[in-house]
């Protein structure tokens, strides 16, 4: 058990629950003051991205040296890792939704929390676990500003907002969650 609390202390894992833990209760009560109509998907994305973007601190570790001396294999310590994250940060959504205001559907938050976190997941194969976040920004920029989604590519840019039922916005967040969490499994995050 011991071993459990040192890794989650050297992915800064406390720290990044407490982010993801204070920025769905402000949206929570952003949301009950009437921040966004019923429906609105801006408020559930702006949460689940954050809280991507929270623990992507975490996806590269401390010691490079000490993290090759691992007895367990990082591909699928990776992997479980990112997939866990996603969970956490789609598990608090859900939580704090529970307690007051209804944001999103469970089918919506699942797919966001997970297409979210291959995001962070492809950032850090390139740039490392301290730059992860840029990428989930940059695209929630995108789509926060982009306009209406009328044809297929576009549906694909904004695929967070999108309704949960609709086609090109699953397959997107399918794509990202598989290819991110694969690529990172394998390759891990820039030294």
């Amino acid at each position: 058990m011991r071993w459990l609390t040192l890794y989650a202390r050297s992915r800064q894992i406390p720290a990044s629950l407490a982010a993801v833990v204070i920025s769905a209760v402000a949206v929570g009560a952003l949301a009950r003051e009437g921040g966004g109509g019923p429906g609105d998907p801006r408020l559930p994305v702006l949460v689940l991205a954050t809280g991507a973007m929270a623990v992507s601190i975490g996806l590269s570790g401390q010691d490079l040296a000490l993290d090759r001396t691992a007895a367990i294999r990082w591909v699928p310590r990776r992997a479980a890792h990112v997939l866990l994250c996603g969970a956490v940060v789609g598990t608090v959504l859900l939580t704090v939704q529970a307690m007051g205001e209804d944001m999103a559907t469970t089918k919506f938050v699942v797919r966001d929390s997970a297409g979210l976190m291959g995001l962070v997941a492809l950032g850090a194969v390139p740039s490392g676990g301290q730059y992860a976040w840029t990428l989930p920004f940059a695209w929630l920029s995108f789509s926060f500003f982009a306009p209406p989604p009328t044809s297929a590519p576009m549906q694909v840019a904004s695929w967070m907002l999108l309704p949960p039922g609709t086609a090109a916005g699953t397959l997107t967040a399918l794509v990202l969650a598989v290819a991110g969490t694969a690529a990172y499994a394998v390759a891990g995050p820039r030294r």
